[in-house]
Order: structure tokens, then sequence, then C-alpha cells
């Protein structure tokens, strides 16, 4: 990743309901890239040294871990290689993977007394790897849904919320229903759960009578933006941490709207995601609980200025984005 990428904090969450709680300040020194980003006065790290925030081992916990899991002292942790700032990407390094979702997978780790052991593949070989048993746990801005319940175990720690990314001069105002992507051309990630709720609103308004929605796809978040930029594509639905970090680092475009990972009707959440029925989900839900009570949570969501995603409490398998009809 270009090293000026690395040198804008996030603007997170903007636009979100007043639920979720306020807003980040985000201040850019100086104006440029090359100033110390900061989150509401803190100055964030992006150097491979960093220094996280850890955690106590919990013998109790521990103790629940699966033999097959303790056996070699390591809790194999899989993240998306592609890089999505603040959630997981390179360091100043180029080689590091930072971010969120490593240090809460870094708390877990310590409070099961394991040694974090990251394995960074693409998005969908983290499902095959966690699905084989190559990957312990996967920390990787997964959304609960219950397809998904059907072969993996889950333990809450986000929320999900969604983003519609256009260019800073769209005349498209705001994205919030089906009838809003009427005749758009639009991007959205292959088996993400946002495109099961683009396809559905595409399925809405071809029963309603509405113009069709040309959906373009790419592997690559920034390949979607090249397309935003040059007109290929009007609008791009996605998570919206990332988005919001690449309207702070670009300026040149902004969020339309908002929207819950599990569909209108439910708000989405982000979990650990392990294999069913390996026994690991209920400590992984007792570490998280641990850190979300002891604090170490909170510093974390704080430091990369994710603040409006905590959760009170993490749950095992809870409602998750509704099933597709066939």
């Amino acid at each position: 990743m270009p090293a000026f990428l690395l040198a804008v904090v996030v603007a997170v969450l903007v636009g979100v309901s007043a639920a979720c709680g306020a807003e980040p300040t985000v201040a850019l020194k100086g104006d440029t890239a090359s100033a110390a980003p900061t989150v509401a006065g803190k100055k964030i790290n992006t150097g491979p040294e960093q220094n996280r925030v850890r955690a106590e081992k919990v013998d109790s916990i521990a103790a629940q871990v699966p033999a097959a899991v303790a056996a070699d002292g390591r809790l194999v942790v899989g993240y998306s290689g592609e890089g999505a700032p603040p959630l997981n990407f390179l360091a100043d390094d180029d080689t590091t993977f930072i971010g969120v979702e490593t240090d809460i997978a870094q708390l877990v780790a310590d409070v099961l007394g394991l040694e974090l052991k990251p394995e960074v593949s693409s998005w969908e070989n983290l499902f095959l790897g966690v699905k084989s048993g190559k990957l312990e746990v996967v920390f990787n801005n997964v959304t609960v849904t219950e397809e998904r319940k059907d072969i993996y175990d889950f333990a809450t720690y986000r929320i999900d919320q969604l983003a519609w990314q256009v260019p800073a001069g769209s005349p498209i105002r705001q994205i919030t229903k089906p009838a809003d992507i009427a005749g758009l051309r639009v991007s959205v990630g292959a088996g993400t759960n946002q495109e099961k709720i683009l396809l559905d609103w595409v399925e809405q308004n071809k029963e309603a009578g509405l113009k069709d929605t040309e959906i373009q796809y790419y592997n690559k978040y920034g390949d979607a933006l090249l397309a935003l930029k040059s007109g290929r594509i009007q609008a791009y639905f996605g998570p919206n941490p990332s988005i919001a970090y690449n309207i702070a680092v670009s300026g040149d475009s902004r969020i339309a709207g908002t929207f819950s990972g599990a569909g209108p009707d439910l708000q989405g959440l982000i979990a650990a995601m392990t294999k069913k029925d390996n026994g690991l989900v209920k400590p992984l839900n007792e570490a998280l609980n641990t850190v979300i009570e002891n604090g170490k949570y909170k510093e974390v969501l704080d430091r990369w200025g994710l603040g409006n995603e905590a959760i009170p409490e993490s749950q095992i398998n809870p409602p998750g984005l509704p099933r597709q009809s066939s």
C-alpha cells in the first residue's frame, strides 16, 4: 500500500445513526499527507512496532480451549491480504499487518494464553481455511449471516455498518432504499453480505417495474475506486470504516448513505468466525467479554477511531443477515 495512504487517519462512521454514538474527531496537522495522523487528538501509529494493547491470560477461559487448538500453543488467525484500513492493512514497512482486527485478535489470544499466529489469504480462502481447519479463527470484518451459521460459529465483537460511496461531485444526493439505485452502475464485492443486500434491492426494483441496476465486480477495493473516479461506476457499496478512511485520504468522494450489514430490520454484527462445533466459540466469546469488561477492548477501538462500532457484550451466533430466497 502506498505510504501516503497510511499517513491519514480514519473519518469513521460518517453519517451513522445516533444509536451508534458520536463521530470521532479527525485532525490532520498542517493538512498535508505527511502530517501525523490523529483521532480525537491522539496520534495513530502506522509503523510496524505497534506496542499493541495487551491482556492477561485467564486460566479458567484458557482451560476451555479445545485440545487440538491448544496443543501447539498458538491461535492461527486468518486475515484478508487485500488490506482495508483501519480494519487490517500493511504498516509503513509494507510487511507487518496492523489494524483493529489484528489488535482484537491479539487481545483474545492473550486471554486464551496462546501465541497469535497470523495467516494471510484471499477473502474467499478465509472461509475455506476455517472449514478445512487450516485456520482456527478469522478476524476480518465477517458479518454474521443465517447461511454462514450453518457451517461456522460466531462470537461477535463489533457492529456492522455498510456505506454507499459516490464521487464528491456526484448528482446522487442519497442512497437509502432500493429505488435510489434504479438505473445506476454500481460495484460491490463478490461473495459479501453487501452483495446479497444489493441483489435483493435489484430484485425489489424489478418487481416494482423500475430500471435495472448494472453491477460491476472488482477483486480489489482499489480497482473499484478507479472505476468510481473514471465514471465506469456511479457508486460503490462496501464496509463503512474502509470507505470513510478512503474519503479522509482522498477527499474526492463522499458517503451517500449507510445501511446495516444485516439488512433493514436488524443491526448487523461483525464476529470472530470459527468452524462449527469445534468447541472454540465459547472461549472466544468469553475472552471477548473479558476484554470488553476490563476496558482493553475500548482501548483498541478508540485507538483506531472505531469507538462507534463498540458492542456492550459479545454474543454467540446471534440472529444474522436473513437467508436469501432462491
